[in-house]
């Protein structure tokens, strides 16, 4: 059994990213922006409400204060600094869930997080800290430190494969601050590899373990309603 996220609702004020509604009717949770990286309270409550109309679930995506670089730029905070940064973004999506007479269904960092709880145990720990408040699984990279402090807690970790990222030869995420258009066919084809062989191609055309529960494209890259589309479709047999 597989789903497909993708990170949303990260637009802000009268600026627009990505095609949120040609996406929603092809995924099955939504990660929205919290406002640190991207969204505004009123993007916020748009999405939540957009993915209540589609029935799919949403978690929090939660990033370092870094708005006018994405939230892909890393920052050094304290653990119990960073925690708090996140508490205080899944907080405000939280009541607008709330709001929608909807639950959080997970909490997947953004960007440079994500990208640093891989690397430093710090990172993971606040990411954990956070989760563990409400009580939340954590999307991540199986494999990584994220897996081991996550489940070393005792938090439900859901792994996830990138349909539109590459792997370097060392099988670690390549994220870039503008994300390239990718062949929609060929993105799905290698999903299903993922599915089936339990192998993923690096950036070097080389094979790399991949295990996945969830496959993840980003509204931000160049026609993801056409990747979601084709990568829906050939996961299909997957599904629940």
């Amino acid at each position: 059994m597989v789903t497909i996220n993708c990170d949303m609702g990260e637009g802000f004020s009268l600026y627009r990213c990505g095609d949120d509604a040609g996406i929603m009717p092809h995924i099955h949770i939504a990660n929205v922006a919290c406002g640190f990286h991207a969204s505004d309270p009123s993007i916020m409550r748009a999405t939540v409400k957009l993915a209540g109309e589609h029935g799919v679930a949403v978690g929090a995506h939660p990033s370092f204060p870094d708005l006018q670089g994405f939230g892909r730029r890393e920052m050094k905070m304290g653990r119990d600094e960073l925690s708090a940064c996140i508490v205080y973004q899944v907080g405000a999506l939280k009541a607008f869930l709330d709001e929608a007479g909807m639950k959080l269904n997970h909490i997947k960092p953004h960007g440079a997080l994500y990208g640093a709880a891989t690397r430093h145990e710090d990172v993971a720990e606040a990411i954990a800290d956070a989760a563990e408040i409400f009580g939340v699984p954590l999307l991540g990279m199986a494999g990584t430190l994220q897996e081991t402090v996550y489940t070393r807690r005792a938090i439900p970790f859901v792994a996830e494969y990138y349909a539109d990222l590459d792997y370097d030869a060392e099988g670690r995420l390549i994220i870039t601050r503008e994300h390239e258009a990718k062949d929609a066919a060929e993105a799905a084809r290698r999903a299903v590899r993922v599915m089936n062989e339990g192998l993923a191609t690096n950036i070097e055309g080389g094979d790399l373990p991949m295990r996945a529960d969830t496959v993840c494209i980003h509204s931000d890259t160049p026609g993801a309603d056409q990747l979601a589309r084709a990568v829906h479709s050939a996961l299909r047999p997957w599904f629940g």
